[in-house]
């Protein structure tokens, strides 16, 4: 009898739970969240809708602005698929002025760039550091060119000298995920510094070199050994256009190498030495020295080759898929720069704003700084987020932001985390074959108490 009562019991508890409506659930798993005690000071946003009719499955504090972290990417890449074109592709010039004599280039030899992140890059074949020295080394030797009289000239003008957002914070900004944006990139503005930590807790960290090998650069080393398995504790500090640069807090002990990413501090320079030894082991004299023009108007008069990015479809795959901060401030400062002839991020973040309020989400729910989400100033609504992820359903190069976003939870979603923030916004479709549209934002939970992923699928959970 007693096994009897507790099948039934069970049976009529699963046909309870689904018999509620997935607003029920929703509600259901949502305050169970609310009331978890890791939540005690935090503020929950949640705005889910069915995609096809944009009907209101469940909201909550929809309207309210919260720090949306990288999320914020999806605002930046659905206007740059608008604006700029799924075929969009970058350039950088390679040109002279002067005249060549018996294959010596009287005059300067010029880079010019327009904000290209990929230049360098190792993501693809055609971008990778080797393939883009190569070919300007061939497009300079089959011009004739054996010697250069004059300076190799790094043409920055296209983006403004500020490299960064204004709320980036100092402990971001020496670290690959805080770098600048240029007109000439490189390497996707990041460098690797080589570590061997000690062997017991405590130990001084050697630094044993970087690579690729950093010019004009001096290190002050306070890295210390931590608890083997701590993981990465370490900081890299060095601002832009700066030559010096402190490393400090732990790398986990027993590691035979061990690797932090940084910032490049002057991206044209780094390029312009890298190309100038490639010049020097190939036999072509140079006279002059690297420049980098960060605002003038003298450029060349001689075309040589145009250097060209993979598409803008590729790009925002990569930027959304390993959420590449470099990536969203560069189609910032271009939409600006080809809508307005300005490449900054003030007028980027304008734009970004106009654009938005012309398609249904108004000004005040895009409280932003940046393009990528870092900035700890952002504040941005799920309403905001849902809206812009509905618009894009609605055209043709849908399918290739759909395929950029990441698949976490068994959802196409983009991620978001920050000090005290995390936020997921994205699609599904249920089994029974409903697609919703939806974003969650988390700000000022109790990280001590640990992740707080794993509420925050549960909650999600109830869309399947």
């Amino acid at each position: 009898m007693k096994t009897y009562c507790l099948t039934i019991s069970l049976i009529l508890a699963a046909w309870s739970s689904f018999s509620q409506t997935v607003q029920q659930r929703l509600k259901s798993a949502t305050d169970m969240l609310l009331k978890d005690e890791q939540m005690k000071h935090a503020m929950m946003s949640l705005y889910v809708v069915e995609t096809k009719t944009g009907k209101v499955i469940y909201h909550l504090n929809e309207q309210t602005g919260l720090a949306a972290a990288s999320t914020q990417k999806i605002l930046t890449s659905v206007a740059a698929f608008d604006l700029l074109g799924k075929d969009y592709r970058y350039r950088t010039e390679l040109g002279y002025d002067g005249i060549i004599e018996k294959g010596i280039l009287k005059g300067n030899l010029y880079v010019v760039g327009y904000g290209d992140p990929t230049l360098g890059s190792w993501r693809f074949n055609q971008t990778n550091r080797d393939s883009i020295l190569n070919s300007i080394y061939l497009s300079v030797k089959n011009a004739g060119i054996y010697k250069i009289e004059g300076d190799i000239i790094f043409d920055n003008s296209m983006f403004s000298y500020q490299p960064l957002p204004g709320g980036w914070i100092w402990d971001d900004i020496g670290n690959y995920y805080g770098a600048g944006t240029w007109g000439i990139n490189w390497n996707e503005n990041q460098y690797d510094l080589l570590l061997k930590p000690g062997n017991k807790e405590g130990d001084d960290v050697e630094a044993t070199g970087t690579k690729p090998a950093l010019e004009n650069y001096q290190l002050t080393n306070l890295l210390k050994t931590g608890k083997s398995g701590s993981g990465d504790n370490g900081y890299i500090y060095m601002p832009p256009y700066s030559s010096t640069v402190f490393v400090t807090g732990t790398v986990p002990a027993g590691e035979k190498q061990f690797i932090l990413s940084g910032a490049l501090p002057n991206p044209a320079y780094q390029m312009g030495k890298e190309l100038e030894k490639k010049f020097i082991r190939n036999k072509i004299e140079i006279s002059g020295a690297i420049k980098i023009n960060g605002s003038t108007v003298d450029s060349y008069r001689t075309l040589l080759t145009t250097i060209v990015s993979p598409s803008l479809d590729s790009i925002v795959y990569w930027f959304l898929q390993k959420s590449i901060n470099l990536y969203g401030e560069a189609l910032l400062k271009t939409m600006s720069y080809e809508k307005s002839g300005v490449g900054s991020t003030e007028k980027g973040v304008e734009l970004l704003k106009d654009f938005w309020s012309k398609n249904g989400i108004e000004k005040s729910a895009l409280n932003i700084a940046d393009g990528s989400g870092l900035s700890p100033q952002n504040r941005v609504t799920t309403d905001a987020l849902v809206k812009a992820l509905q618009y894009a359903k609605t055209h043709d190069w849908y399918g290739f932001f759909y395929n950029a976003l990441p698949l976490y939870n068994g959802m196409k979603i983009k991620s978001g985390t920050i000090g005290g923030a995390k936020a997921y916004a994205g699609y599904h479709t249920s089994k029974s074959s409903t697609e919703y549209t939806f974003a969650i934002i988390i700000n000022n939970y109790d990280e001590a108490a640990g992740s707080i992923v794993p509420k925050m699928f549960k909650v999600l959970d109830e869309l399947k």
